[in-house]
């Protein structure tokens, strides 16, 4: 058995990474809830966002969370230009195409990333890396900590964005009915762009917070999306506030699951509750059809 302590410092460690795996998914569940499809770009745009990053500070020096101020609007225009003129076209009006050219748009920039920066594994080196905080009975890392704060705040923002503006209340309103948009003057094609643009903005802010502590390579962001996939299940899709909630949720189960299984089966309680979910509460927990 473990003290107390210790499964206190796993507990929290896991909600600080859980928070980061909640903004991977966050991006997922918006798109989901306005476009109705699975992005299966999402593993690949994130990937492309951290060399992004890596670029930014070998060039220029920027440090990574600096380079928030730059990347988030250049990753929303990327997702605005990539629904608006490739994937909407692309698909004639039908999901099942739209999952094809997502499909193979992850495929294409993997290969291209690939190409560029080969299969090397790449890390950067900031001052603060291995910081932290000491709170007398545990011991937490800088950059997690940071990451969990800018994550909530994100969070919210993308909240009051949908909850506030008129931005927001057009894209709820096509998220409901389309067609009934659509009839009273709401711009469907752009709306969609919009949404997929926020998306891929979630990924640009999620790839300046992993950047301090972890690695990139061109497959690297298919590992935060199995997992941001299960946070969408088990908090419903298209529900931000389940996606936030189920984020760190799943990252307290993953530290856990490590802690009492090892580190190479630290995901085992993540593909467990992944099967629960699906047998036993397909909805989520807000309700949404998953």
């Amino acid at each position: 058995m473990f003290s107390p302590e210790i499964v206190a410092t796993a507990v929290l460690n896991g909600l600080l990474t859980g928070a980061v795996y909640a903004l991977v998914a966050l991006g997922l569940t918006l798109v989901y809830g306005v476009l109705h499809i699975i992005n299966f770009a999402h593993g690949a745009l994130l990937t492309a966002a951290m060399f992004a990053v890596l670029v930014l500070n070998l060039w220029l020096g920027l440090d990574p969370y600096v380079a928030m101020v730059p990347l988030v609007p250049l990753f929303f225009a990327i997702g605005y230009a990539l629904q608006r003129f490739i994937i909407g076209p692309a698909s004639h009006g039908n999901d099942a195409n739209i999952l094809l050219v997502t499909l193979g748009l992850s495929i294409l920039i993997e290969n291209l990333l690939l190409a560029i920066f080969r299969s090397d594994t790449r890390t950067i080196d900031v001052p603060y890396a291995f910081m932290s905080i000491d709170l007398d009975f545990a011991l937490l890392a800088l950059p997690r900590v940071i990451a969990f704060g800018v994550s909530v705040v994100v969070a919210a923002a993308l909240w009051a964005v949908l909850a506030l503006t008129d931005t927001g209340k057009a894209i709820r309103a096509v998220a409901k009915e389309k067609l009934g948009a659509a009839l009273v003057g709401i711009d469907v094609a752009h709306v969609y762009a919009v949404t997929f643009g926020l998306g891929t903005a979630c990924l640009a802010v999620a790839a300046c917070l992993l950047m301090p502590t972890f690695y990139v390579s061109p497959r690297a962001g298919g590992a935060f999306v199995f997992v941001a996939f299960t946070i969408v299940v088990l908090g419903g899709m298209g529900s931000i506030p389940g996606a936030l909630i189920g984020g760190l949720f799943i990252g307290v189960v993953e530290s856990l699951s490590g802690l009492y299984f090892g580190e190479s089966l630290g995901q085992i309680g993540i593909f467990a509750i992944f099967i629960a979910i699906l047998l036993f509460r397909p909805t989520g927990l807000f309700g949404a059809r998953a």
